[in-house]
Order: structure tokens, then sequence, then C-alpha cells
């Protein structure tokens, strides 16, 4: 790229959220790609003077890789906006929408795509009503197996497969660890598959599917980041027809969802293949185990010239 086409981008990661460390390693990521594709980079681990910094700067755009709350709940969106800075990724109102996993959900039923059954428990209904009665109605109304998760959060972090039903009471008092809000879900058996949204100016595009197989059969944090831990398949061993169904259902939810740029939509394929939302990240990890990567490469293309041509895009509003 020649240095009259070059941009400078500021990428923020790391913050203060429990996902620091892989925020990181995401950022340096972006950020060596982005040199790579001929671009200015700055890398900036956002702190008190983080706002000025980025004013004084005055980057084209700047691509927001913090996980968690800092990164993905809009409010960073919101004042990035507000002051006219261009910005990777989707504006306020639909990144809150796509943080709450419970909020996401009810939009993406109410848009008649399948997603298992939920009751999303705030902590303080314990204290209201009893812990051992609601674990009680709980269990009958999600039944075995379950997954308990915080309420918003990424990177697998507080979450647990139920298999008993005494298992209960610990999955919730860790998904309260990361949230206050618990959503306890039916466990949908089948193929877990990540479907990548990219848009570089020529309307949301879904890449090639990855498949998710943990060699231990639950996709922890210690399964997503640590290598030799999952067994990646990009694309994904389904049919031409499955990967088809799960490639609109994600482009549906990315619609309905209002998200812009990036996103990622993960999905169970069941043994009858019916494609069941999961839940959506508007902020992909980009680290060297994560599947935003993998799905870009898998459509033959380079991680360099997607990023660069992703934050081009962004950086004209």
């Amino acid at each position: 790229m020649s240095s009259e086409n070059s941009l400078s981008v500021v990428v923020l990661a790391g913050g203060i959220s429990h996902e620091r460390d892989v925020s990181l390693r995401s950022g340096r990521r972006v950020a060596d790609e982005l040199a790579a594709a001929g671009h200015r980079v700055t890398l900036l681990d956002p702190g008190a003077g983080t706002l000025a910094t980025i004013l004084e700067a005055g980057p084209d755009v700047v691509w927001p890789a913090l996980h968690g709350a800092s990164g993905e709940d809009g409010a960073l969106q919101a004042l990035l906006g507000a002051r006219g800075i261009h910005y990777l990724g989707s504006g306020p109102h639909a990144a809150s929408l796509a943080w709450s996993k419970p909020t996401a959900k009810i939009l993406v039923d109410r848009a008649g795509i399948k997603t298992a059954p939920w009751i999303s428990m705030p902590r303080e209904t314990f204290r209201e009503l009893g812990a051992g009665g609601v674990i009680v109605e709980l269990a009958a109304a999600v039944g075995t197996p379950s997954v308990v998760k915080p309420a918003q959060g990424g990177s697998a972090q507080g979450v647990t497969i139920v298999a008993d039903e005494s298992d209960l009471p610990r999955a919730l008092v860790d998904a309260y660890t990361y949230s206050d809000v618990a959503l306890v879900e039916q466990k949908i058996e089948g193929t877990e598959l990540a479907i990548s949204i990219i848009d570089t100016g020529d309307g949301p595009e879904a890449l090639p599917a990855v498949e998710i197989e943990p060699v231990s059969g639950v996709y922890s944090f210690e399964a997503r980041y640590n290598a030799g831990e999952t067994t990646f398949y990009a694309p994904a061993r389904v049919s031409d027809e499955v990967a088809a169904r799960a490639s609109e259902v994600a482009l549906q939810v990315h619609q309905v969802l209002g998200l812009r740029h990036v996103s990622r939509i993960d999905v169970i394929v069941d043994a009858a293949g019916e494609v069941w939302f999961l839940e959506a990240n508007m902020i992909p990890g980009t680290t060297e185990t994560s599947l935003f990567p993998q799905a870009i490469e898998a459509a033959g293309r380079s991680l360099a010239d997607t990023y660069g041509a992703l934050a081009e895009f962004a950086a004209r509003g």
C-alpha cells in the first residue's frame, strides 16, 4: 500500500475486564496484520487518559480489540461516536443488545430463529425468594443437561455444563462471579459452529463456518486459548445444505441485532440439521487460536488484506 493510502489506526487492547490477557493477544495480532497491510498502527492499552490521547492523535479509525464490558457493552462506542471518531464495529445500541445474552436471545427468538429455552436469573432473586426454592424451580423449568453462563461476558468464563440438578448451585455461583445475572438454558446436543461475518463495503458476508471439537468435550476458557486443547475444522465438516443454512441464520442474526462491520455468531446444529442460535460476539477474538482469523483463512484470504479492508471501510464512517 502506498503511503498516500496508509491509514492511521489506533488499536485498543487490554483494559480491565476479566478478558484482559486475551484482549492483549488479540490486539497485538491485529496491529501486526494492519502494519503488514501498510497502515500506521498505535497499540494502546486503555487508561485514564485514553480518550484524550485518541483525540490528540486524531486517527483515521479506532479498532477496539477490547473483550468484556470495557469494549463490548456499547459505552466506548458511544463516546467515540460523540466525538466523531470513526471506529470498527457495531454502534452503541447494537453493541449493548449483543452484549446482553438474554436480550439477544429474545430478539432472535422474536425473529423466528431457533434458540434454546432459557431463564435469566438475577442474583437478587435468591435473596428475595429463597435459594432452595429457586434452584428446584430452575431445574424443573429448564431440565438437564443445561448450560449456566453469565448474562454478559465472553471467552466461556463462568460457563458450566450441568449434567445433574445437584451441580446447579455451584454453576450459578460461578456465573455470578462474572455477572449479576445468570442465564440458564437447555443444552442442545450437536455440532458447534462459529460463523464470522465481515463487511468491507459490499454488505455483510458470511465466511466459512468453523467447527469446534474440544478434546475435553467442553469449549472452556482453556480449550479456547491453549493450543492443542481443541480441534478446529475450517471449513466445518457439515453438508453444503447445513453450511448454507447456518450462514443464513448467522446473517439474519447479524441483521436482527443491527451489527456492523464484523461479528461472530455461534450456533449448534442438532442431529436433525436444525440450526440453533447460541450467542453473538460483536468484537470477535483475533488470537492465534481464535475462530475469526481461522474463518478468514478458510475463505482463502489473507489476514492482512482483510483487516486492512475492514479498517479502510470503517474509516469512511
